[in-house]
């Protein structure tokens, strides 16, 4: 798996960004999946949250294995690769934050703010990192690195996938724009839980649910 990414990232060429936009890729596509619990969870809440917690449990033990010097296939080498330069050699935590916040939004909130809040974290949070660690050349102060161009597409994202599930675009557009100010926030993975919990709650206020 790491040499079919160097290849068509170019880390094997030496491109100095490479590795990081690999990284990136391999990090925000987990976040993207996590955009299919609200469908699970229309099936069948019960099941989707029990899901979600034993993904959590199964991945801090592989995760603790790992540290340890201990590999579980597939598992443990996907995370090696998603793991940023400051999560060396450390417990990476941003998928345990991840569930953990997917599974407070579906546990907190209506089915649709749960919705919301989910696809905010999914779509939101995840593409716009990527595009503004790939595309970003404005920097926001105070936000610790985020970007313009990062905050316009987290935005655009939970707009189009808050509007899909409300048809209120005077509610989601109020709604993407406090998702995207809580993005912005320099919370590192605690963002993870964050985002979904505060866009769930703000749904919850606009939608009147």
């Amino acid at each position: 798996m790491e040499q079919i990414a160097n290849v068509i990232f170019g880390t094997t060429l030496g491109l100095p960004w490479a590795r990081e936009i690999r990284t990136e890729l391999i990090r925000k596509s987990i976040h993207l999946l996590i955009g299919l619990t609200p469908t699970l969870a229309a099936w069948n809440l019960g099941f989707t949250a029990a899901l979600l917690g034993s993904g959590i449990i199964v991945y801090a033990y592989a995760e603790y294995l790992r540290i340890q010097g201990y590999e579980i296939v597939i598992l443990s080498r996907v995370t090696a690769l998603a793991a940023r330069k400051r999560d060396a050699g450390k417990f990476v935590l941003g998928p345990v934050t991840l569930g953990l916040g997917a599974l407070l939004a579906l546990l907190l909130y209506p089915s649709k703010a749960a919705a919301i809040a989910i696809y905010a974290l999914a779509f939101g949070d995840g593409l716009s990192s990527l595009v503004g660690r790939t595309f970003g050349s404005i920097r926001l102060p105070f936000t610790g690195g985020k970007s313009l161009e990062g905050s316009l597409t987290c935005f655009v994202a939970v707009l189009s996938s808050s509007y899909a599930v409300t048809l209120d675009l005077r509610a989601s557009a109020l709604i993407a724009a406090g998702a995207t100010v809580l993005e912005a926030a320099p919370t590192k993975d605690l963002d993870n839980i964050l985002l979904p919990v505060a866009t769930g709650l703000l749904a919850v206020a606009t939608l009147g649910l």
